[in-house]
């Protein structure tokens, strides 16, 4: 089981694209996270974007996955602006595919999670599908726990939050 700071979060490049459209063509990726080119297009966007923090998880130094943040208020008409000032949301992709179920999803998250909180967030927030109980176990493992169930511009949501402890 993975634990500790065994994975870094560097910021993605256009230099990581075409490892992340190889990903994205991955069924366990392109299930939850739809078109491959047009989620590389959103993920493009957010890369210019500084409403998005886009990156690349490396374990040991070797790229597995994808990981954003952002903050919901800097939308005016987010879903999630009703959360605390200082949330945090986020997304996560484990890229390779005999690496999921492993129980990484869970450590990234809690190693991201303390990286968060230790900078100032209040809150931590993420959306899985709700048909996606995989990600919900992993999230839960994690520390997050279910809040409600919402409409996000991708569909229903299990929205989950994590608070500092």
């Amino acid at each position: 089981m993975p634990s500790g700071s065994r994975y870094r979060f560097r910021p993605a490049t256009a230099a990581d694209l075409p490892l992340l459209a190889g990903w994205l063509e991955e069924p366990h990726v392109r299930r939850w996270w739809g078109d491959p080119a047009e989620a590389l297009a959103e993920i493009e966007q957010a890369m210019a974007s500084r409403d998005t923090s886009p990156m690349i998880v490396e374990m040991d130094g070797r790229p597995i996955g994808y990981l954003q943040s952002y903050d919901p208020h800097l939308e005016a008409d987010h879903p999630y602006r009703d959360q605390p000032v200082g949330t945090v949301g986020i997304d996560i992709s484990i890229g390779i595919p005999e690496l999921v179920g492993k129980g990484h999803g869970s450590a990234i998250l809690r190693q991201f999670a303390g990286e968060l909180f230790a900078r100032g967030a209040v809150r931590i927030v993420i959306d899985p599908s709700p048909d996606n109980a995989p990600a919900i176990r992993a999230y839960e493992k994690a520390g997050f726990r279910h809040l409600d169930t919402r409409t996000s511009i991708y569909g229903p949501a299990h929205f989950m939050a994590m608070d500092p402890l």
